[in-house]
């Protein structure tokens, strides 16, 4: 089964729970983030990434600029590890890993979560790439992929038992669109996912085949 699937079960599992009142909260939500104009705005395939320099879960330096001296860099940017669509698609990635590391590349992930809950995310799903903190979404604004969870949204969350603002160490509110771009050893993004539907996610599949046909033009 493919991620995708995977991602459609759980979104239906998810939705068949839900007060029909809390479902048109988080329709009128997703309606006023579209607005936005996020998915126009955001880079996409033939733009240069800007610097990406994080610290990752055990507070350690990373420099995905650094990263491309030895070839390509597939980023993914999620919400937090208290997303389970999150959860799904970072473990998803960490078994496709091999098949990405067989086409010479690294695979990072950036949340706006702090290095403590990001390295709890890490070790939840067992993850061997790394996962960076892009705390105040400093790099997610870079790449225009910021929205701030509107107010009458946030008690929705707060009943789901989720706290944004712990997990990001500030009272922002804000939150990164999932998106996945494949990036060039020159900086260059190669292939571009962004989907304001926070189900929805890039397929590993897609990233394998993005980063083949990278080494095919190289």
């Amino acid at each position: 089964m493919s991620l995708t699937h995977d991602l459609a079960q759980l979104a239906g599992h998810i939705r068949a729970k839900l007060p029909e009142d809390t479902k048109a909260t988080m329709a009128k939500a997703g309606d006023d983030i579209t607005k936005l104009g996020i998915e126009d705005r955001s880079l996409k395939t033939g733009d240069t990434i800007p610097t990406v320099t994080l610290p990752n879960a055990l507070g350690e330096t990373v420099a995905v600029q650094t990263l491309l001296q030895d070839g390509p860099v597939v980023i993914a940017f999620y919400r937090g590890g208290w997303c389970p669509y999150c959860n799904m698609e970072l473990r998803a990635l960490q078994q496709a890993l091999p098949k990405i590391e067989a086409q010479g590349a690294r695979l990072v992930a950036i949340s706006p979560e702090t290095p403590d809950h990001s390295l709890s995310t890490k070790e939840k799903n067992d993850l061997t790439f790394e996962v960076l903190s892009d705390v105040g979404n400093l790099v997610a604004q870079d790449f225009g992929l910021v929205f701030a969870i509107p107010e009458y949204l946030r008690p929705v969350y707060k009943s789901f038992g989720i706290d944004v603002a712990a997990h990001n160490g500030d009272e922002k509110f804000e939150l990164p669109v999932p998106a996945t771009y494949v990036v060039d050893t020159s900086g260059k993004i190669a292939h571009a996912f962004v989907n304001l539907d926070y189900t929805q996610r890039e397929d590993p599949e897609n990233i394998v085949t993005a980063l083949k046909s990278l080494q095919v033009t190289v």
